[in-house]
């Protein structure tokens, strides 16, 4: 069996920070009552300050940063290959720096691209709460602060800068 890179390295997995000097990571507490579908989503601090992803009708001063993938870790819970943040517990929330996330939809995107975020009308392969590079009309809302540093990879993962 060859192993070989044709055209381009995979960009990375969802949730993980690709540059970590100056990234501002800070735990929170997860709110059980709103469990996320995965890591390198968009969150936002919910009912007491908890941790939560973004749904539907969310604003974009809602957002407060993207949901890190934990590693190193020292918790069965959150080993490598967990692809499911837990629903309890404390998660990293990336308050500022490069992350690599999920982009959904067909566009792939440019360098300096607009990052948005979805918030009404899911559809197939377009989840409340993704991450897209194309606005749909009062669906998607801008994410304030985040630019796609490149163009998406095969298996549709990005790296954005998120406030800086």
């Amino acid at each position: 069996m060859v192993n070989a890179i044709t055209y381009r390295m995979p960009s990375g997995i969802p949730g993980a920070v690709t540059r970590t000097q100056g990234a501002t990571i800070e735990p929170q507490l997860f709110d059980s009552a709103a469990p996320f579908v995965g890591y390198g989503l968009p969150a936002k601090l919910g009912a007491g300050g908890k941790l939560a992803p973004i749904t539907t009708g969310d604003a974009a001063a809602a957002i407060k940063g993207i949901l890190v993938r934990p590693f190193p870790t020292t918790s069965s819970q959150d080993g490598v290959g967990v692809s499911t943040p837990p629903t309890s517990g404390v998660g990293n929330l990336l308050r500022r720096g490069y992350i690599n996330v999920k982009l959904n939809g067909a566009t792939a995107s440019a360098k300096e691209g607009v990052v948005y975020v979805r918030v009404a009308a899911a559809a197939s392969g377009k989840p409340i709460g993704g991450i897209e590079a194309a606005a749909d009309s009062t669906n998607t809302i801008v994410m304030t602060g985040a630019a796609f540093t490149g163009p998406a990879d095969a298996d549709g993962n990005v790296e954005i800068a998120y406030n800086l």
